[in-house]
């Protein structure tokens, strides 16, 4: 059932200086978990179990539960559907294109990266069904061959969402899967008892020989190659949700790649808040470096300048249009009923990233921490934003209401996050949590030791 004795021992110095210090620290993480892990995983069980009970309480009374009301028709579900769209890209982003370009920080992180990837996309996947209230119709969603003729309206968005998250679900599970295969195989050679053979079966007979390693390396590019393209195409299905319609707020070019960008910048976020956490409990300093933060952070520096030019376009084309409805969306977005909403994403994603301009603060892991976790209360935020203000507040003036989340809807909200973190965690007890194949590609060379060579001189080891 474990996984060994000695893969438990604890880094002593900050650099790994053999090869199979690798294995041995890595695979400690499958051993028995310490306090923290079963701290967090017993509030992600409570979590769950509000999941459930409210999800179950709506179904059993009606979409009345929740806050939704005309003209408010999208309220938290629709907001927290996009934002965990979004979470699942820099997954993609991380291991799919910085692996085609050969980015060697990506080594350390792709894997939990990868992992967030396809969590994300399975919460995302339930607030569609949670939307759209009689979960027992939510299979007319899907195009399928029946004998009533009867088929999806494809004008519908929920549609095209049905299509995005089920090709992008599909498509990074399996990218996620074929990279873990080798170093499922190293815990397999190291576990004993049931955990030996439930990795006997999911690493496919790999023995790591080079004719597989051949197919695998084909393999896993072409699935990268592949996968490059959803990061743009899928958030960008997501985006058109909004963007083909005439809404005040909505109606607007720059949807496509303000979205793309957001998803980068809260997915990178949400990388930092996750490996934060696993790096202390597990001990996975050596691993998880500053160089890694490092990058990471500046990332999110860069996709936070995009995003916040996408707010400074938004507000300047609804006053250089001339329409009196658009300028008066946006106004009443800074200061109108949803004030402090519009004020928090403004705040959390422009000025908070601000201090990553600073080494000292991209070096500092819990100032890291802090930032990435206000980066993702604003990008909630900004969906928040985009949905609730532009529907409450659209052309006829005896057509606007206010939109207030129910206890439901929030405790929803809260419980998706708990679902989340209880795959998240799970994965960090079943699946080696940092690639361990890929990252002693990019360790220097093992330490040299000075032996007596054969005929009496100095050799190196």
């Amino acid at each position: 059932m474990a996984v060994g004795t000695q893969e438990r021992g604890a880094l002593t110095h900050p650099d790994v200086h053999r090869l199979d210090d690798v294995n041995r620290d890595v695979l400690k993480v499958l051993a028995t978990p310490g306090k923290g892990w079963w701290m967090l995983f017993g509030l992600a069980v409570a979590g769950v179990g509000l999941f459930l009970t409210a999800w179950g309480w709506q179904i059993y009374k009606g979409i009345g539960v929740s806050g939704l009301m005309s003209p408010v028709g999208w309220g938290v579900y629709i907001t927290t559907f996009v934002f965990w769209v979004g979470i699942a890209h820099s997954g993609t982003l991380i291991s799919a294109i910085l692996f085609l370009f050969r980015a060697p920080w990506r080594q350390s992180i792709y894997r939990a990266a990868e992992a967030m990837t396809v969590f994300a996309v399975m919460t995302a996947g339930l607030f569609p069904l949670i939307h759209v209230g009689r979960l027992w119709h939510a299979y007319w969603l899907i195009p399928y061959p029946n004998s009533r003729f009867l088929w999806p309206n494809f004008k519908s968005p929920l549609v095209w969402d049905v299509f995005a998250v089920t090709t992008y679900f599909t498509v990074s599970a399996v990218f996620f899967y074929l990279g873990t295969v080798p170093d499922v195989a190293a815990a397999r050679d190291r576990a004993v008892g049931l955990r030996k053979k439930f990795y006997t079966v999911i690493s496919l007979g790999w023995q790591g020989t080079d004719q597989q390693w051949h197919h695998f390396g084909k393999a896993y590019v072409f699935l990268a190659a592949l996968a490059t393209p959803l990061v743009l195409s899928v958030h960008s299905v997501v985006s058109w949700d909004f963007a083909m319609s005439i809404v005040p707020g909505w109606h607007a070019t720059i949807f496509a790649p303000y979205f793309v960008a957001g998803a980068i910048f809260s997915g990178v976020a949400m990388v930092i808040t996750l490996t934060v956490p696993l790096r202390k409990i597990f001990g996975l300093e050596a691993y998880l470096t500053t160089k890694h933060y490092d990058a990471m952070a500046k990332l999110c520096l860069f996709t936070s300048m995009i995003v916040f030019y996408a707010y400074l376009s938004e507000f300047f084309l609804a006053w250089y249009s001339g329409e009196e409805i658009e300028r008066s969306a946006f106004w009443n977005r800074l200061f109108g009923t949803y004030w402090w909403a519009t004020w928090i994403m403004l705040v959390c994603n422009g000025f908070v990233p601000i201090m990553l301009w600073f080494k000292r603060v991209r070096h500092s892991i819990p100032a890291l921490f802090v930032i990435s976790i206000f980066v993702n209360i604003g990008m909630w935020f900004e969906r928040y934003v985009i949905v609730v203000t532009s529907l409450h507040h659209e052309y006829m003036p005896f057509a606007w209401g206010i939109y207030r989340p129910s206890v439901t809807e929030m405790s929803i909200l809260l419980g998706s996050f708990c679902w989340f973190g209880f795959w998240f965690l799970l994965f960090t007890r079943l699946i080696p949590p940092i690639a361990i194949q890929e990252l002693k590609e990019v360790l220097p060379p093992p330490m040299r030791k000075k032996a007596k060579a054969h005929d009496g001189g100095e050799a190196h080891a």
